[in-house]
């Protein structure tokens, strides 16, 4: 049985809309992309962090995106090139969406049919460890009310944005407890947290 482990970076307002470059998503005039470069410096404990995500989960068993982030993430990764293109190249990537067809453009791509829910449940149900999430709210949200993440491991900025998408957005009630944390020499609490159980 695999695991899906959300890893994004949100503000402390819990905004995750376009942290990584001022273009990369305006949706709805969004005018603060890029705003995890201010406190994300380059050291190990980020990386260090998601790899023992991964370890502990049983390793990588491949990524889940949604439309959106698929498609950022495949003009920009594969634009850059480095190591962080062909370890996406090379892993297996399912996709959630009701425009795309197959074949997609991105090296062991696979595009999830039929109910949602149900093909995450069967794909966790196959996979033998960690089946992770970049970005991809919409996504994001669709399993949080099938309860099918288990773990989410969160980059948490010393910021306040007032506006974007967020990871929890109004309305969602999502009861979690804290497994793990680490603060970085900037500022960025590194925190694990699971569903909480009654």
């Amino acid at each position: 049985m695999g695991r899906i482990v959300v890893m994004n970076h949100v503000t402390l307002d819990g905004v995750m809309q376009g942290p990584g470059r001022p273009d990369e998503d305006t949706r709805d005039s969004f005018t603060h992309g890029g705003w995890g470069g201010r406190s994300v410096k380059p050291d190990d404990a980020t990386g260090k962090a998601m790899g023992e995500r991964m370890a502990a989960g049983g390793g990588l068993a491949g990524w889940l995106f949604g439309r959106w982030t698929y498609e950022q993430l495949l003009a920009s990764w594969n634009a850059r090139g480095g190591p962080f293109k062909e370890a996406l190249n090379n892993s297996p990537k399912y996709v959630a969406s009701t425009t795309l067809t197959e074949p997609l453009p991105w090296p062991n791509s696979t595009l999830l049919r039929g109910n949602l829910a149900d093909s995450v449940g069967a794909l966790k149900a196959q996979a033998d460890g960690v089946l992770a999430i970049m970005g991809s709210g919409e996504l994001i949200g669709s399993l949080m009310a099938a309860d099918l993440i288990d773990e989410y491991l969160l980059l948490i900025h010393p910021l306040v944005l007032g506006s974007g998408r967020r990871l929890f957005p109004a309305g969602v009630d999502v009861r979690l407890r804290l497994t793990d944390s680490v603060t970085t020499a900037t500022g960025v609490i590194i925190a694990t947290y699971q569903p909480a159980t009654e």
